[in-house]
Formats: structure tokens, C-alpha cells, sequence
């Protein structure tokens, strides 16, 4: 067997700038990759780079040649773990760029099989949770509005950014347009371990669900201190990154939340959710401002989830690519038409 790859950076305006605690956004720049069979057979996988992460669209694409000769060298989509090891001795960092092409390559694998990737891994659909939606940071009365549409897209479980001094105030108005959605929050690393553990007094008051991040990932005792004290669960983004992190977080928070943008392969984020498991945590994905070429992927882990936070694809003005249907929040898995991670050519 032969294996053909290629991939192409893509830039995707989204539908309205996207606002957290760290800065603002008006467009994800992702990397989509590509890799054909010589039945001619393609697996497709996407990046999306966090300067966070230390990974640009730049460092995706210098990499990205080195990445896909180990794949065509390999020549065997199915030999997965020998791709992903070589993938990671190539390129020790660069966990979106090495994600990309895990993607890929088990899209392709599924696909020769001729099923969704998710009954490859022996998962049933209807464990799928429901999607929540983000409403990012903004003047208040546009985050009103922001909550109020979702509500009317039919949206029920909501993610609320929060690290300002108006926190309270949003919160308040999410609520008067939203007032029987499930909440969540996420401060991104924005608060003090004092800050956050007055204000889940208050949240917990104004019924939302938990904390995502609410203190820096440098500061782990931080996070305990919050974990200890805080009226509410708390979920660990930016400090749970691969499966190695998450005995360190197991006695710190409630809820592990995984992305395949900083796990770096598929299979490292079913390790995380293994080893979150083995340590009685909870376990949620989320993701970046992505394409369906990797959110599709993202979708195909939703039965081993109790939270999903995967509405990246949602956040755009318009994808290249199709993925699983998410209607009102809803991973439809059973639905899926398709084999492999679900991932089309809009155009097709």
C-alpha cells in the first residue's frame, strides 16, 4: 500500500468576533491535511493552532512536510500506533500539527473499513452528551443578546466566558435571556484563587453547573485551594493538557477537560479520558475555533464523555467542511451517514 498526503492552510472569518480573558478573535486559521490511499480512498484531519500552546499557522505548516513523510513512510493507515509514536519523535511539540494528521489517518482507517469512527472504537451513540454553546466576552447587553439567540437556535446548554470586572453583570444577563439554561463558566485562568472561590458563591446562587480554569495553571496550589473551598465542581482546561497531567489535577478539581488540539492524537485523548477515569474524575472535551475537519473527530469521542463542549464549527461565518450533525446542541452520532470521523467537502 501507498499513501498520498498534502495539506493547505485555511482561514475561517467567524460569525462574530470571539472574546475570552486572554484577547479576541475574528478569524481561526487552521491547516487541513489530507491523506489518500492508492484506492484513491482520503482521510481528512484539521489543526487548530493556540499561540497559547506556543503553535501558530506558521509552526503547523514548517512542520507539517516532516509529519507526513512518517505517514507515507508507514504506508499503512491501520498501523496507527507506529504512525503516532514516529509522529511524536519527529516532532516532540506542535501537539495540533501532530493532531492533524492522527485525524487523518484514522478517518482513512475507519473509512477502509467502511464504519463511523466511533463504532471502530466500539462506542454507542446515545451515551453522546449534548454540546454546550459558548457565548464569548462582550458589551453586556450584546452578551444578553448573544444568550438570547442561542436560547432561539435551540441551544439549552450555554458556556459563559467571564475573567472582567463585570463578571457578575453578565452573568446576570445571560440569565434574564437564558433562565432555564444549563450554565457553565470559564474564566480562563483569570481569577485569583481568593477571587474564584467568592465567586462561585455567587454562581452557585445564579444556578450554573461549574467553573472551568478559574486560577492560572502555574499555579497548581491555586487550584486546590479553589478545589477545597470553592460552592461549586470545578473542571481543569489549561492545566490538564495530556494523559501525564491528570494524576497531578486528580486532587485538585472535579472534572478533567481534554482537547485534541493539546492532547496531540487521538489515542493520547483516549488515554487522558482512561486516566481521568482511574482517578474518579469526571471527564469533558472541548475544543478551539475549529473546522469540521477536526470537530468531526472531536464528535466521535462524545459516548465516553459526561460534558462536550464542541461547538468550535458553530462559532464560524462558514466551514469547508461538514461534519456530525449538531442540532440543539445534540451529537447526533446515530445519525451519521458516513464512515470514518464524518468529515465532507461542503461542497459535496
Amino acid at each position: 500500500m501507498s499513501l498520498d498526503t498534502e495539506f493547505e492552510r485555511v482561514s475561517l472569518p467567524l460569525e462574530n468576533a470571539f472574546t475570552i480573558s486572554r484577547g479576541t478573535q475574528t478569524a481561526a486559521e487552521n491547516v487541513v491535511v489530507r491523506v489518500t490511499d492508492d484506492a484513491g480512498m482520503t482521510g481528512v484531519g484539521g489543526a487548530a493552532p493556540s499561540t497559547h500552546y506556543g503553535e501558530t499557522a506558521d509552526t503547523v505548516a514548517a512542520v507539517m512536510p516532516d509529519l507526513l513523510d512518517v505517514v507515507e513512510r508507514v504506508g499503512d493507515p491501520h498501523a496507527v500506533r507506529e504512525i503516532e509514536t514516529e509522529l511524536r519523535a519527529v516532532v516532540n511539540g506542535n501537539p495540533a500539527a501532530r493532531c492533524a494528521v492522527s485525524i487523518a489517518v484514522h478517518d482513512l482507517a475507519a473509512k477502509r473499513l467502511g464504519v463511523p469512527l466511533h463504532r471502530l472504537w466500539g462506542l454507542d451513540p446515545s451515551d453522546a452528551p449534548k454540546t454546550s454553546f459558548t457565548v464569548g466576552l462582550d458589551e453586556t447587553d450584546r452578551v444578553r443578546e448573544k444568550a438570547a439567540d442561542a436560547v432561539a437556535a435551540g441551544h439549552d446548554v450555554l458556556k459563559l466566558k467571564l475573567g472582567t470586572d463585570r463578571d457578575r453583570e453578565l452573568v446576570d444577563a445571560v440569565r434574564e435571556a437564558a433562565p432555564d439554561a444549563r450554565l457553565r463558566v470559564d474564566a480562563n485562568e483569570a481569577w485569583t484563587p481568593k477571587e474564584a472561590v467568592a465567586k462561585s458563591a455567587w454562581l452557585a446562587d445564579r444556578d450554573v453547573e461549574f467553573v472551568e480554569q478559574p486560577v492560572s495553571a502555574d499555579d497548581p496550589e491555586g487550584l486546590r485551594y479553589v478545589y477545597e473551598r470553592s460552592e461549586l465542581p470545578i473542571a481543569a482546561d489549561e492545566s490538564c493538557v495530556t494523559a501525564a497531567d491528570v494524576p497531578a489535577i486528580a486532587d485538585r478539581c472535579d472534572i478533567a477537560n481534554l482537547k485534541l488540539m493539546k492532547a496531540g492524537s487521538l489515542s493520547e485523548a483516549r488515554r487522558v479520558i482512561a486516566a481521568a477515569r482511574a482517578h474518579g474524575l469526571e471527564v469533558m472535551c472541548g475544543c478551539m475555533i475549529e473546522s469540521n475537519a477536526s470537530i468531526a473527530a472531536t464528535a466521535q469521542l462524545a459516548p465516553l464523555l459526561d460534558y462536550a463542549d464542541i461547538d468550535g464549527s458553530l462559532l464560524l461565518d462558514d466551514d469547508p467542511y461538514e461534519g456530525i450533525d449538531l442540532p440543539d446542541g445534540e451529537i447526533r452520532l446515530a445519525d451519521q451517514d458516513r464512515s470514518g470521523t464524518g468529515a465532507r467537502p461542503a461542497s459535496e
